[in-house]
């Protein structure tokens, strides 16, 4: 094994819930690293897409998956949809108290004049 190889979980529905919950995640800007302005914008399509497929898999395993299993679904769906609002309703707010960008045909007139 080289320095850069690292064992992988096994593949288990458990870790396949909490990849997609951590992906999910990500894509509502909750991960960043470095400074505040490298942070990347949140991506709310992905997100909701996310969360939609792991109800999906919520419906489709039902009485398929242990019990331990199904909680830990229907706990990260609950979550990731409580999360994706407050994402969004933040996101919405900071972009309102944004000032509106000026007209690219004002902007010139001003140069101009």
């Amino acid at each position: 094994m080289s320095d850069q190889e690292y064992p992988l979980p096994p593949p288990t529905f458990e870790f396949l819930i909490l990849s997609l919950k951590a992906q999910t995640e990500m894509h509502l800007g909750m991960y960043h690293f470095g400074e505040e302005k490298d942070r990347p914008a949140p991506d709310f399509r992905i997100a909701r897409h996310t969360i939609d497929l792991m109800a999906m898999l919520q419906e489709k395993t039902r009485g398929n998956i242990t019990l331990e299993e199904q909680r830990l679904v229907e706990n990260a769906v609950t979550e990731l949809r409580f999360r994706f609002v407050q994402a969004k309703e933040n996101h919405d707010r900071k972009a309102a108290a944004q000032p509106a960008p000026e007209p690219a045909q004002k902007k010139e007139e001003q140069a101009g004049a």
